[in-house]
């Protein structure tokens, strides 16, 4: 497993090189094994092709900035060091983002971000009758406006303190998954009585 994890790694970082000096669609598997000294059978060992990699590079930077930041009082740091991974990787993304386009941008940041949004609904509902259909919906529904924002900002060149639009979505969302769980509550007992 640490064999295969250093491979990838290897992978990742001639890749994020590569896209320093030409963009993602210029940039050939060849050019990446060759970069890291690892065969091509190794990389199609691990992927399926480059936007396959591209993928697990996003997701595995995020899990990093998130590592313990999936709880209500932490919530906040989590989505600023998101903003922090992708402005260290700003090269990366935006040539991504480029290559690729929108969609396949907010689909890596909808798996990072609905993995910090449903362990706040998770922590902030343990005490609720909620099912996990509820706390998917939930989470899904907060989700997009967190993505939504962040590639807003992306799509300006990340320019903007993404700071102040951390703080700004924190005070927009200040008790609304508490309040979101208890109506969702309150409806499952609204229903119950029927």
């Amino acid at each position: 497993m640490l064999v295969s994890n250093t491979t990838k790694i290897a992978l990742e970082a001639s890749l994020k090189k590569l896209l320093v000096q030409k963009p993602l669609d210029k940039i050939t598997i060849n050019d990446i094994t060759s970069d890291c000294g690892i065969s091509r059978m190794s990389f199609y060992y691990h992927f399926k092709d480059i936007y396959d990699l591209v993928e697990w590079c996003c997701v595995e930077d995020g899990k990093r900035a998130l590592q313990d930041k999936k709880t209500y009082d932490t919530w906040q740091e989590g989505v600023c060091q998101i903003f922090e991974a992708v402005m260290e990787n700003k090269t990366f993304i935006l040539n991504v983002y480029r290559s690729v386009g929108r969609g396949k941008v907010e689909r890596y940041l909808h798996k990072l971000t609905y993995q910090l949004i449903v362990g706040v609904v998770d922590e902030k509902s343990t005490q609720a009758d909620l099912t996990e259909e509820d706390k998917a919906f939930i989470a899904e529904f907060y989700k997009y406006g967190f993505v939504g924002m962040m590639l807003d900002w992306i799509e300006r060149g990340m320019r903007d303190d993404y700071g102040k639009l951390v703080e700004m979505m924190s005070i927009t969302l200040r008790g609304c998954i508490t309040n979101s769980i208890h109506n969702f509550e309150a409806e499952r007992h609204i229903g119950n009585k029927a």
